[in-house]
């Protein structure tokens, strides 16, 4: 990630160019963001008009960027840190998985309407059974960390019917709320869903588990039991890195298999795409495109 931006001065929002459609992705820093590129590659793939660009937002002017990128023109927006919260409470209109995660990722601007969405979850559900072809149905998940992270994906895992799943959180009353929020889905699920600190990791290896902490910015391990992991568990970190993460490579000395969030980040990009325009652009030939690009910074 590039450096923070700390002034408060709004970048000009130049209109789309004749016959396009503007969308972008907004955050503080936003110059590294791989959206631009995806969503580019979605729009060649399925002919629809789509202009989309960087927009970097002072951190205290969050809502008033969004209001110039709409007098600009400007159709949908991507949301990434640290304006995930301001945009839940921005948007007039939430879809029932930005309601769960009480964050937004998406925002749609249809008229008066500000139409908030979460596709986080969808697109870690997505790669892990599409791409990492391993289905959640009856499958026993450890989610390590309570965070907006996690908050966004614990609905799209239960929709999956697990047969369990674990929330552990270095602060045990948060992985403990959230079970109190999701309780009613779990129930409709048939899941076990239960929260706490890191003692309540079992001592027998789990199906899945999700590193939602931001740990691997800082090569930091987040605190979990080495018998959680076996030869028939598939340990996924949500951070993507030229390198495998530390969680990573913890994974694989423990007999693990272990996968990066660069899948989720194509997929999640893949529902806000269908969420703007309607239609389900193809994410494997991109993926395997960024894949290219990681493998060649390292």
């Amino acid at each position: 990630m590039g450096p923070i931006d700390t002034t408060s001065a709004i970048p000009e929002i130049a209109p789309a160019t004749a016959g396009r459609d503007l969308y972008a992705v907004v955050g503080n820093p936003i110059a590294h963001s791989k959206s631009p590129f995806i969503h580019a590659r979605f729009a060649e793939q399925t002919g629809e008009p789509v202009e989309y660009r960087h927009l970097l937002a002072p951190r205290d002017r969050f809502a008033e960027t969004v209001r110039l990128f709409v007098a600009a023109g400007g159709l949908g927006l991507n949301v990434t840190v640290p304006f995930k919260l301001e945009a839940h409470a921005l948007a007039n209109s939430l879809s029932a998985r930005a309601a769960a995660a009480g964050a937004v990722n998406t925002l749609r601007f249809d008229g008066e309407r500000i139409y908030g969405d979460n596709t986080d979850g969808v697109g870690l559900v997505r790669d892990i059974e599409a791409n990492l072809g391993m289905p959640l149905a009856d499958t026993r998940i450890l989610l390590l960390g309570a965070g907006g992270a996690a908050r966004g994906v614990v609905l799209p895992i239960l929709e999956r019917k697990p047969r369990s799943l674990t929330i552990v959180n270095r602060t045990a009353e948060k992985a403990e709320a959230l079970v109190a929020q999701f309780a009613a889905a779990a129930h409709e699920a048939r899941a076990a869903l239960t929260g706490g600190g890191a003692g309540l990791v079992g001592s027998s290896p789990y199906d899945l588990i999700v590193n939602a902490t931001a740990g691997s910015l800082d090569a930091a391990l987040p605190e979990c039991d080495a018998r959680a992991f076996g030869r028939g568990t598939l340990a996924y970190d949500m951070m993507y890195g030229a390198q495998p993460t530390v969680f990573m490579q913890h994974a694989k000395s423990l007999g693990a298999r272990a996968a990066d969030g660069l899948g989720m980040l194509v997929e999640q990009a893949a529902e806000s795409f269908f969420v703007w325009r309607a239609v389900r652009p193809a994410s494997a030939p991109v993926l395997a495109e960024l894949r290219t690009m990681l493998a060649r910074q390292s």
